[in-house]
């Protein structure tokens, strides 16, 4: 028995460090490693889980199709003639349709360097077509970055020190139980805990105030609370003087927003704004943490951009979070090979895939590290576009799922447990290599080595594609990481160099309240909420939970119950009983549920685990609408308006 020390590579704010025992040859635990100080002590049910999902539902050979798609009839075929079908598919449609026929999907289903970028520069040297990875924190990233440059915050080491912290649709007892962690060590210290969220979350539960604005009205609640700092002297005019641009047109717009109307609009008392302001004006130092939920919404880029703010009013550099990763200086276009390509590489939209796909401008898909048969918003367009006769679907992935039905070809991968690796957070800055823990499982091969190998049978010679692994990720990292590449290979815990706080990417070099990048791009300078009107009563948001990864670990735990929260005076008013069966309708079409009662809700909202399916099997995603955000292109998940009614 021994062990071998592991980085969690999941799409994940925590990226865990790991002791992983290896008996035989075999994962028989996994544990928290004590390297990693942001980490330490504990591990989440699905790091826990890990032993055990590399040995469930595992596709551990290639295979063909041979039952049509969709369907799970399979035929089991070597590497070499499953690589010379696809070969031979794609070289097809490379010589009769162009690069422009062939797309690649992918996200962060596994984060590690070498096996989302990596691969990156095969599917680039040939042009092909690529998404905008729209799907999850682009909306909030830009947003933010129209008036700081780049969206980077607060480090979780920083914020054991303040002495208020405010979470704003963010659930970090749930999707960030490390960093929610730092943020109980500051109350101990006598930290003050605010949480704004529509749901009385499992974060909201264990606040000091909880303020609970009806769903997408966060700009008018940001700009109300903007007012009161003004209005009661609590800016730090000097810093605003010294460090920031455009704020006498910022200080215009607010006033334009009554707190008499942002509380009828918000349905938040304008007693409660008050007092949150004045305790965010005073208490210091303190910090936002935007969620990535909250800007996954019509206005949710616009949330961030005045959640992210509100710190330049009171004096504070960044003083918010959303995601480091910008932070860091990895050389990512060098990985992906991006930055060899000049022209002619299409980019569409993550979100609206499936009117691409339906509308036949594809003939090669390749999936790889994601699940879009159950991810992706408009679900019904996907399927139908890629049942199409001319669409051939390849997937390469490390378990069975959804996308493999829709797929002509599935290959085996491995999971982060079978090969060795580099991840870099979004959260802290420690990294470490990942070592292998345990061979390859059954056929599986990684990443790298298909699209080496399809360059092969392509006859494409780029000098990208030949360059050792190691001397390029000894590239990309050079001039990111404090210490010495061989340090990191030795398996030593470093830090990633951090950009300063202090320092704004911006034209103007400030921190920006009217954006003159955005004003160059046609976009509001200014944060600006949208009002959307139809026939639906209802809006439908939903979550992560602590036992799945998106789709992951339903291997572990089972699939997710198709259970519907809503609010009891709502049930009450639609005859709905708990545990009734329910309908639930958007434009998109209908999904049955079961209905729970919950009142921890706000009025005219429904709440659903995300990535659920309904009493029918059927996707919650099917009934989500690819509307995307003027900013960023990102979804509009907690936007989706329905009505619900009881099933007799």
């Amino acid at each position: 028995m021994h062990v071998v020390k592991s980085v969690c590579t999941r799409d994940c704010y925590d990226t865990c460090f790991t002791q992983v025992v290896v008996d035989d040859g075999v994962v028989r635990a996994v544990h928290p490693d004590p390297d990693n100080p942001m980490t330490d002590g504990f591990l989440c049910p699905r790091g826990v889980a890990d032993g055990v999902r590399l040995y469930r539902n595992r596709v551990l050979y290639p295979y063909v199709n041979v039952g049509g798609k969709p369907s799970s009839n399979f035929r089991r075929v070597g590497w070499d003639d499953a690589l010379d079908i696809v070969a031979e598919r794609l070289k097809h449609v490379l010589e009769v349709y162009g690069p422009e026929k062939v797309l690649h999907i992918e996200y962060a289903g596994n984060m590690d360097l070498m096996t989302w970028y990596l691969p990156l520069r095969f599917w680039n040297a040939i042009k092909a077509v690529r998404t905008d990875y729209s799907i999850c924190s682009k909306s909030g990233h830009e947003g933010i970055g129209l008036h700081y440059g780049l969206s980077y915050g607060v480090l979780p080491e920083d914020i054991v020190d303040m002495r208020l912290v405010v979470l704003w649709g963010f659930n970090a007892a749930v999707s960030a139980p490390h960093l929610w962690r730092q943020v109980l060590r500051a109350r101990q210290n006598g930290c003050t805990v605010v949480v704004v969220d529509p749901r009385m979350s499992e974060t909201a539960r264990q606040s000091d105030m909880w303020i609970q604005p009806i769903p997408g009205t966060d700009v008018w609640l940001g700009y109300g609370i903007a007012r009161v700092l003004i209005e009661e002297g609590l800016i730090d005019k000097e810093f605003i003087e010294k460090y920031t641009y455009g704020y006498d047109i910022f200080s215009e717009e607010v006033m334009r927003y009554d707190l008499r109307e942002v509380s009828q609009v918000t349905g938040v008392s304008k007693e409660l704004i008050v007092r949150f302001a004045r305790t965010y004006g005073t208490v210091k130092p303190n910090v936002i943490m935007i969620g990535l939920g909250v800007q996954k919404s019509v206005n949710g880029a616009e949330i961030a951009r005045i959640a992210s703010l509100l710190p330049a009013l009171i004096g504070q550099h960044r003083g918010f979070y959303y995601s480091n990763s910008r932070g860091f200086y990895v050389d990512v276009s060098y990985l992906t090979g991006e930055a060899g390509v000049s022209t002619g590489v299409r980019t569409v939209s993550q979100v609206e895939l499936g009117r691409h796909i339906l509308n036949g401008e594809f003939k090669f898909i390749y999936i790889y590290n994601m699940n879009p048969l159950l991810t992706l918003p408009g679900q019904e367009y996907l399927r139908k576009g890629l049942l199409k006769n001319d669409v051939f679907v390849v997937i390469h992935t490390t378990h069975w799922n959804e996308s493999c039905m829709y797929s002509d070809v599935v290959l085996p991968a491995p999971t982060y447990l079978e090969k060795d690796s580099i991840v870099i957070p979004y959260t802290h800055n420690y990294v470490r290599l990942s070592r292998k823990a345990v061979e390859p499982l059954g056929e599986s091969m990684d990443e790298l080595w298909i699209v080496k190998q399809l360059a092969m049978r392509l006859g494409l010679e780029d000098p990208m594609m030949s360059e050792d692994v190691w001397s390029a990720l000894r590239k990309a990292l050079e001039h990111a990481i404090e210490g010495s590449f061989e340090e990191l290979l030795s398996g030593k815990t470093l830090r990633l160099r951090y950009r300063p706080r202090y320092e704004y990417q911006t034209p103007t070099g400030r921190i920006e309240f009217y954006s003159t990048t955005a004003c160059k791009k046609g976009l509001n300078p200014l944060p600006k909420p949208t009002t959307t009107s139809n026939t639906y009563e209802f809006t439908l948001i939903n979550t992560a939970s602590p036992l799945y990864t998106h789709t992951q670990f339903w291997e572990v735990y089972g699939q997710p119950k198709p259970v519907i929260h809503i609010n009891p005076e709502d049930a009450d008013e639609l005859s709905i009983t708990e545990g009734q069966p329910v309908e639930v309708c958007s434009e998109e079409g209908c999904l049955h549920f079961l209905a729970k009662i919950d009142k921890s809700l706000p009025r005219k909202t429904l709440w659903v685990q995300r990535q659920i399916k309904d009493l029918n099997n059927r996707p919650l995603n099917s009934i989500i609408p690819m509307k995307t955000q003027p900013i960023g292109g990102g979804p509009t998940f907690n936007s989706t308006k329905v009505n619900i009614r009881k099933i007799c």
